[in-house]
């Protein structure tokens, strides 16, 4: 008998961890509630992974088995569970966090003292940290040589589930925790269906049409042309196996030069996540440190209030507020304004960019430490290739360049329904009495755009010990 310990893996179909279990005998598959990462995990993802989790015990208990569910410490449940129902061995899929390898060599540990194997295995990634190096053995620290690697690299076949004989005839009778069982308040946002149908609906559906205008229309906000993948990805209710093989169908599909190229575009973004993976992995500092060193601290400032209105989607920035309300409704965000908001908050406030990140980790559904990490740290200038500290975006230039028709702020602003676009991209430059008169609910800009700017220049030039 053999334990199949879930933890973001949360499917039966290409899980290379539970694939090998199965191939070696009977398995007990187990999920542990651990409170010490429950504790960090904000409303949205807890709603997320009960959704997920409902539907994996629902697959298992229709090839006559179930998910066996725990709450505690792995450190102490993984060998109490082992030795409940007699298995010999555990296997899981590698995390690649510091606060998950900790977790992970603890429950190793703990195995070994008791005498029961382990084996641990690579699934998250296609390219596991370590494997694509610079030719001196390093990481890479810029993504177009990391890309050019991870893109001639052959990618391995997705695993069929295992089938019913592989799994063992349990059946538990704890229930899956509540929200409230968790104490974990309820979110403000109404978040997608999270499991293997679903994401299969939505991969399917990108695949369909979609992936072909991909590097057109990605920006666009309004155009929905994006997988809406991501926190599929994040709790592994899809393996990545199964999704660069639905791409590669689709650019086999594809009708042109361009629409494959647009395919390959998409599979890019695959590979920009498997890139922060691998620099959390060698540099797992980041989570609360900058990766790239200046001579002289950056100087942030301390301003709540300016943080609030910022979180509260009320800058006077259209584009920003409609991103920020966007999150607190759908616990997500369109990529490309997920960098408008942190640019304008650190580079327009002048916060610290770990605020930004903080409030990510607790609304998105989707949070992945080291996607989000790397994208705030881009933004901010601190990170592994990052926007340049003198490249600072326009929030109503990008509003009006990848919003024109303001449909997307519409839907998140409703201040601004029936406001002609060209007002509200000139938002800033309005009179008062114009925008009294246009959208009265609607507040002013925060601060000056082009004042800012030029403060931001000066603080990274201090920083960089320029000035």
């Amino acid at each position: 008998m053999q334990l199949h310990w879930h933890r973001t893996d949360l499917r039966a179909r290409d899980n290379i961890g539970l694939s090998e279990a199965a191939d070696a005998g009977s398995v007990v598959p187990v999920f542990v509630f651990d409170e010490a990462l429950i504790e960090q995990a904000g409303p949205p993802r807890i709603v997320a992974l009960l959704d997920a989790l409902k539907r994996l015990r629902a697959w298992y208990r229709d090839h006559g088995s179930d998910l066996v569910i725990a709450r505690g410490d792995p450190e102490t449940r993984i060998p109490e569970l082992a030795a409940e129902f007699d298995a010999k061995r555990v296997t899981y899929n590698r995390s690649y966090s510091k606060a998950a390898r900790e977790r992970d060599a603890a429950v190793r540990q703990a195995l070994d003292e008791t005498g029961v194997a382990r084996a641990s295995f690579h699934d998250a990634v296609h390219h596991e940290p370590g494997s694509i190096t610079t030719n001196a053995g390093e990481p890479y620290s810029v993504y177009t040589y990391y890309w050019k690697k991870w893109r001639d690299r052959p990618k391995k076949d997705p695993r069929a589930a295992p089938t019913a004989d592989a799994l063992a005839s349990v059946h538990d009778d704890t229930p899956l925790p509540s929200r409230s069982d968790l104490d974990v308040e309820e979110p403000e946002a109404d978040i997608q269906p999270i499991g293997p149908e679903p994401a299969r609906e939505r991969l399917q559906a990108f695949c369909d049409g979609p992936i072909y205008e991909y590097e057109d229309q990605r920006d666009y906000p309004a155009a929905e042309c994006t997988s809406r993948l991501s926190a599929d990805l994040k709790y592994g209710t899809i393996g990545v196996r199964e999704v660069y093989e639905a791409t590669e169908a689709a650019k086999d599909d594809a009708e042109s030069d361009s629409a494959a190229e647009s395919v390959e575009e998409f599979q890019a973004q695959l590979a920009w996540r498997e890139f922060y993976t691998q620099v959390l992995y060698a540099h797992p500092e980041v989570v609360t440190e900058n990766y790239k060193d200046y001579e002289n601290p950056i100087e942030w400032r301390d301003d709540p209030e300016a943080l609030q209105a910022w979180k509260d989607g009320k800058t006077g920035y259209p584009i920003v507020d409609a991103g920020m309300r966007q999150l607190r409704a759908e616990a997500y965000m369109h990529n490309r304004v997920r960098m408008i908001v942190a640019s304008f908050l650190t580079k327009d406030l002048l916060i610290d960019w770990r605020a930004g990140y903080a409030w990510f980790k607790r609304k998105l559904a989707d949070h992945n430490t080291a996607n989000n990490n790397g994208g705030w740290q881009w933004a901010a200038s601190t990170g592994t290739d990052a926007q340049p500290y003198f490249r600072i975006f326009n929030p109503m230039t990008q509003g009006e360049r990848y919003d024109p028709d303001a449909e997307y702020i519409t839907q998140y602003v409703p201040e601004l329904d029936g406001v002609d676009p060209s007002v509200i991209h000139s938002w800033h430059e309005r009179s008062l009495t114009e925008r009294r008169r246009a959208a009265p609910e609607y507040p002013d800009p925060i601060v000056d755009h082009g004042e800012r700017r030029e403060e931001a220049m000066a603080m990274f030039k201090r920083a960089r010990g320029e000035s």
